[in-house]
């Protein structure tokens, strides 16, 4: 049993003595009768229960709980108070206060042993709760991204960074690597959390109608409206406001979307009153604004205005690690959609999934998985129930004679010899050589303590780690 880690404050050097003796190795005193220093041991998370016997400093201080005890009890460290009959009254006082509990002086030993051990279980609670409080405060608002590489863990940081901060985001990619999952993942982690999150496609409304859905109207603006109306931007609120495609706006739209983000305000059609713009706004796009800008086809004003703060989506091809857990996820998911029993993916199918080159990104990866769970007649997903274009993928061209061996292991090996090579190219710097294979760390440590020609049942070069599903993860599912 862990020995607890006890500070003593009394002026009884017999005490101390008593409680090595009588509990042994239950406890570990770690100081005695200097309250200073066992507040210091306190304040630095070395104490996991403090003994305060009181007597000594009642008949020297006038209230002692407005000191030594106040000191320690804000670190959260649980405070035993120890003392006499004529004390009893001062004692159950401090408990009232939040001391942990009150033991009698002389103390009886089991009920010293009980109020030690219920201090120590408190307190490590106490800490197991502040450390679920941190692992939530970095997944909750993330669970709906999947992936371990370097670059989502990238994405997961940038994430953080920005949720509490009231700057315009910029999130670029690709179509189907997830833009909007992650303008939800910064809305869900950050304060507005619990506010709405308004979703508009851009590209989606007619440029007649852009400005009134995004600004609203009033009864009579335009042919048609029979009413007032509410645009995206107060539908917001105090929320957020994604608006994606931000690429296709006209350049009316443009100069209009600019005057809102530069005077935090913004009219409905119709209407001379101003509204303030309380939103938070994420912008998206799989367009290259930059070259727009050149182009003349976007305001180079605007662009400065929204890409304050810019997260790419990489595309799949870019972290193909993740997309064993990208597949089993969608199976997951869809398997109890469909409602039928398909317990997982065959290493080979696993194999051609993470070699192919995803050109429509996880989007595809996701109708792919979709798909080949309708297809699957055996209980799991083999190569038979993938598309064409991925099973008909060229296999890499070796140099020599092709070896023999199962193709699991021959998958091994050549993954083992692309991460050695890699280690040996990078002078031994495992971190240069992961991010030159953009690949995770992790991931080449696990690829490397590999033993070439080991044949096995079990694929495990490329599958997720035991734990993958539990650390914080940003993929990138379905979505754009």
């Amino acid at each position: 049993m862990t020995p607890i880690r006890l500070g003593l404050i009394s002026q009884d050097f017999q005490l101390r003595s008593m409680l090595i003796s009588v509990l042994g190795s239950e406890v570990a005193v770690v100081r005695s009768s200097e309250p200073e220093e066992v507040c210091g041991l306190a304040s630095q998370n070395q104490l996991d229960a403090v003994l305060f016997d009181i007597d000594v400093h009642l008949a020297s201080k006038k209230d002692p709980q407005q000191d030594e005890f106040a000191a320690i009890a804000q670190y959260g460290v649980p405070v035993i108070i120890l003392a006499g009959d004529e004390s009893r009254r001062h004692a159950l006082d401090l408990v009232e206060r939040g001391a942990h509990s009150y033991v009698r002086k002389p103390p009886v030993v089991r009920e010293l042993r009980a109020a030690l051990r219920s201090a120590y279980e408190k307190r490590s609670l106490k800490t197991e709760l502040v450390a679920v409080r941190r692992e939530l405060e970095h997944t909750v608002g993330l669970d709906q991204l999947t992936g371990s590489s370097a670059q989502m863990q990238h994405i997961y940081k940038l994430i953080r960074k920005v949720a509490n901060l009231d700057a315009t985001v910029l999130v670029t990619g690709e179509s189907g690597t997830g833009k909007e999952l992650i303008a939800r993942a910064i809305h869900n982690v950050g304060s507005r959390s619990q506010r709405p999150f308004v979703a508009v496609s851009c590209g989606a409304i007619p440029e007649s109608l852009i400005e009134a859905e995004l600004f609203g109207h009033e009864k009579g603006a335009f042919t048609g409206s029979v009413g007032a109306r509410q645009g995206y931007f107060e539908m917001a609120g105090d929320g957020t406001l994604f608006l994606d495609e931000i690429g296709e706006l006209n350049q009316a739209t443009q100069v209009k979307l600019l005057r809102v983000l530069q005077g935090r305000e913004f009219n409905r059609l119709g209407s001379s009153r101003p509204i303030p713009l309380r939103a938070r706004i994420i912008f998206a796009t799989h367009r290259d604004l930059e070259q727009m800008v050149a182009d003349g086809d976007f305001r180079q004003d605007l662009f400065y205005r929204v890409n304050v703060m810019n997260i790419v989506s990489p595309a799949l091809r870019e972290h193909p690690e993740d997309t064993p857990l990208l597949a089993h996820r969608f199976l997951r998911q869809y398997s109890d959609l469909y409602r039928k029993s398909v317990a997982g993916i065959e290493p080979e199918a696993l194999a051609l999934l993470q070699r192919y080159s995803w050109p429509g990104n996880v989007r595809e990866l996701e109708n792919t998985i979709q798909r080949a769970i309708i297809m699957a007649e055996e209980g799991t997903i083999g190569p038979a129930d993938l598309p064409e274009a991925i099973q008909d993928q060229e296999v890499p061209e070796f140099d020599g004679e092709l070896p023999t061996g199962s193709f699991d292991r021959l998958l091994r090996d050549y993954k083992y010899k692309l991460a050695c090579d890699a280690v040996q190219q990078c002078n031994g710097n495992k971190t240069l050589a992961a991010q030159s294979l953009s690949i995770s760390r992790a991931y080449l440590h696990r690829l490397i303590r590999y033993s070439p020609g080991a044949d096995s049942n079990v694929m495990e070069i490329g599958l997720p780690p035991r734990d993958a599903e539990r650390r914080p993860a940003v993929s990138l599912a379905a979505g754009q």
